[in-house]
């Protein structure tokens, strides 16, 4: 990202921090009528008369969760709002409002922070949500972003990951691997970068897998598109932290056993082929590589001429009892335990 070193830079501490957010938010409308309050109190105030909240909340931090020095802020601000709408996806409910917290260090001027929520007001406004609040403070260790999302459904259309049955058909959304690819494009492009500053990387031929990477887009879509096959999901999760560990978590939620098809997990061609090029195992990249998003859950066995062909969904596998366990079926047949390798903060 081209920068100019001359264009003038304004100091936060110019606005103090009340200055601060009402100048981020001031083009932020509210879109629902359950927001009866936004910014702009001590607290936000909805309405959900009739049906139930759901609230889900992420902790993105500089150097572990995002590497500025490939993530341009823009796209740091819409990811940071995917990450969260995406659990309320998984639950089968329709995300309506976000909070959105930030601490900077001192080398953040106010235009850095201006190019993050122009990131965050894209993801508001193309997803439907309102943004209602959040705080803003300093830090001494770069860029912190805390998202809360809030969301609305009728309790019976929830969907915890607890309602897995034996029998139960394993369905996935999407294609998996492609962000953790694109990781792997943009961390060699890095230490290339550091070698010699002036080289350009080319991404043109890894243009999917690292927009997958660095603007990841949340299922939004599957909860319309299963209500309009009339298909209730039994259980469902997001693959945030990898196929394995989100199977291992359903089974456990929902006390059963999983088989799953290596040859049925959907990869898209640009995932082959860099895998190809990075001497990496595809399917070891589908079950722990993470930040998919993608939507896994449960259907009734009854329910599969429904989505049988549809090219949003995959079926890769099916519950079983409990005391089966939970395996990956490999392409040559044979039985290999799943066990959760997917990314770990705190290893």
């Amino acid at each position: 990202m081209i920068e100019d070193k001359n264009q003038e830079k304004t100091g936060l501490d110019q606005l103090g921090e009340f200055g601060l957010i009402k100048h981020l938010t001031k083009n932020f409308t509210l879109q629902h009528s359950s927001t009866l309050k936004g910014i702009g109190d001590d607290a936000a105030v909805l309405d959900f008369k009739d049906k139930k909240a759901v609230i889900s909340t992420d902790l993105l931090i500089e150097g572990v969760h995002f590497d500025l020095s490939y993530m341009p802020l823009k796209h740091l601000g819409y990811k940071s709002v995917m990450v969260n709408l995406s659990d309320i996806y998984a639950m089968n409910a329709t995300a309506t409002q976000i909070t959105v917290s930030i601490a900077v260090s001192n080398r953040f001027p106010l235009e850095a922070l201006e190019e993050f929520y122009s990131g965050v007001a894209l993801a508001c406004e193309i997803y439907k949500v309102d943004l209602v609040g959040g705080d803003t403070t300093s830090s001494t260790k770069g860029m912190l972003v805390s998202v809360t999302a809030i969301g609305e459904a009728k309790e019976g259309e929830i969907a915890y990951r607890s309602g897995a049955k034996p029998n139960d058909l394993l369905v996935v959304s999407g294609d998996l691997g492609g962000a953790y690819c694109g990781l792997q494009v943009l961390e060699r492009e890095k230490e290339v970068f550091k070698v010699n500053p002036n080289n350009q990387p080319d991404l043109s031929p890894y243009t999917y897998i690292v927009e997958r990477q660095l603007k990841p887009e949340a299922r939004r879509d599957i909860k319309g598109l299963l209500e309009m096959l009339e298909v209730l999901p039994t259980s469902m999760i997001d693959i945030s932290d990898g196929l394995s560990s989100e199977i291992l978590h359903l089974c456990d939620k929902s006390e059963v056993g999983c088989n799953l098809f290596e040859d049925k997990i959907p990869l898209d061609p640009t995932v082959i082929s860099a895998c190809e090029e990075f001497k990496m195992d595809s399917t070891l990249v589908a079950l722990s590589g993470g930040e998919d998003y993608e939507l896994l859950f449960t259907i009734d066995q009854k329910d599969f001429p429904k989505i049988k062909g549809n090219p949003h969904l995959t079926v890769v596998g099916h519950m079983t009892d409990k005391s089966e366990g939970v395996h990956l079926i490999s392409r040559s047949n044979t039985k290999i335990p799943i066990t959760a390798q997917g990314w770990n903060s705190f290893s």
